[in-house]
């Protein structure tokens, strides 16, 4: 057994053999698409990570815990916008020096994202049209729509600060997106008002929130200035379909009492 180093131990050798350019000769930029995509889903793979351990701080009413996973998923959010900084270098010419060689590919088939949309409560038949059922990770999506959400374990950490959660959303079906409620709200208001700790907690999920919105509207930027009007790959829609869930809250009824705080 060799010892352990940090090569070995990131699987270096493997990793850097995965940036492989379709291009021939390969095109200059296409070594930068590749790598920024592969990094994302590095990225969206840490965030269904945290995420994971938020729904059971939740539900075990780890405030503590949850503060400290929100603090980094909001980071990350950050980070991912940066990203598109390093993207837009890329002009639209050079992207379309090699764009044809990306046959049906589509960013529209990052099955994490997808998972990640649906863990945080934005489920949509819509979005399954772009994972065919032999895609890798598809069986793991279509599970990701009968979990219980991060916002339905949200409830069950309201519940643990005193909150009266209506049984119409203790009893809801999972299969669907979470919606806002204005009895929830009244809930979320009182301890803004008289629970300052939770109220830290419930600001860094309204940052990692807006930093989501951010990412969103970035992304469709870039593609409008990369694509313009065109389809995208893979026979997605392009800018119009990603406007769909532009600036759409995840955690809408943090959103709605801004006027009463």
């Amino acid at each position: 057994m060799p010892p352990l180093t940090y090569g070995n131990y990131l699987d270096l050798e493997k990793l850097l053999t995965l940036q492989n350019p379709r291009s021939t000769p390969a095109e200059h930029d296409e070594m930068l698409f590749i790598i920024i995509h592969q990094t994302y889903e590095l990225w969206f793979k840490q965030l269904l990570h945290e995420f994971e351990k938020i729904k059971q701080d939740f539900s075990g009413g780890d405030l503590f815990g949850a503060i400290h996973s929100f603090k980094r998923t909001r980071t990350i959010m950050k980070t991912l916008v940066g990203q598109i900084d390093i993207l837009e270098t890329m002009t639209p010419s050079s992207f379309s020096s090699f764009r044809d060689r990306l046959d049906t590919a589509s960013g529209f088939q990052s099955v994490q994202f997808r998972e990640l949309e649906f863990l945080l409560g934005y489920k949509r038949s819509s979005a399954m049209a772009h994972v065919k059922p032999d895609f890798p990770g598809a069986d793991r999506l279509r599970g990701r729509l009968t979990e219980r959400t991060v916002i339905d374990h949200f409830y069950d950490f309201l519940q643990s600060r005193g909150a009266t959660i209506p049984e119409s959303l203790r009893n809801r079906d999972i299969t669907q997106a979470n919606e806002p409620n204005e009895e929830v709200q009244r809930e979320i208001l009182r301890l803004y008002k008289h629970s300052p700790d939770v109220s830290i907690l419930l600001e860094l999920m309204t940052d990692f929130d807006e930093g989501l919105q951010e990412w969103r509207y970035r992304h469709i930027k870039l593609v409008e200035r990369t694509i313009g009007a065109k389809k995208g790959t893979g026979g997605s829609l392009g800018v119009p379909f990603l406007k769909e869930s532009l600036f759409k809250p995840i955690f809408a009824d943090l959103w709605a009492i801004r006027h009463e705080m």
